[in-house]
């Protein structure tokens, strides 16, 4: 279930986290401009204390984003990541229960926000990550056969045709660029089976990425 899958990450990044000093905290997050190690988590638990609130009826925008980052601003990070710890439980039984999954891609992304700002990549060829990228490549809709190969697996928007548009990466370069981690220039250099033109500006879920 999805709050399973949160779970997972959640623990998973809580440990990346749990022994980082000071100066490490404060480590700009390449992926998200504007915010350091600390605001990424700030955003994580933001996103739980505004779903308690009620305050949540989708995806957080820009504006909510920068609030949830700003909340807990002077928290330290222990403080933080132990809070992160107490609120999750619920949230999890609630994501698993209402199936909300973008709060599952939502943490999936930012672990490896941080661990490109820690320079510690990993967790690459993971379940979470194949499933992640099964599931947003699915709803992509290019208006044509569209379908990603991983090598070890295909990954489909549409019934697959001789015409199909094919993207040849990993799935979690397939994950990234759907969640905007990748820019338009990124994109357009991959191994296309041809030219995706215009289409490439239908693949981003956010971003793309500057």
């Amino acid at each position: 279930q999805v709050g399973d899958l949160y779970r997972a990450v959640r623990l998973r990044t809580q440990d990346l986290l749990g022994p980082l000093d000071g100066d490490q905290w404060s480590l700009p997050v390449p992926a998200c401009p504007g915010w350091d190690v600390h605001g990424v988590l700030s955003h994580l638990v933001g996103v739980i204390e505004d779903s308690g609130a009620g305050e949540l009826d989708g995806p957080p925008g820009p504006a909510q984003t920068a609030d949830e980052v700003e909340r807990h601003r002077a928290t330290p990070s222990a403080e933080l990541l132990w809070h992160w710890t107490e609120l999750s439980p619920p949230f999890e039984q609630v994501l698993s229960s209402a199936s909300i999954w973008p709060a599952f891609f939502d943490v999936l992304s930012h672990e490896h926000d941080v661990r490109g700002a820690l320079g510690a990549p990993g967790e690459r060829d993971g379940a979470d990550v194949q499933l992640a990228a099964k599931l947003l490549v699915r709803s992509i809709d290019l208006g044509r056969p569209f379908r990603i190969d991983t090598g070890p697996a295909v990954l489909a928007s549409a019934v697959d045709g001789s015409d199909a548009l094919v993207l040849r990466t990993s799935a979690f370069e397939a994950f990234r660029l759907r969640m905007g981690r990748r820019s338009r220039a990124q994109v357009e250099a991959m191994d296309w089976s041809d030219d995706p033109g215009d289409l490439i500006d239908r693949l981003f879920v956010f971003g793309p990425a500057s």
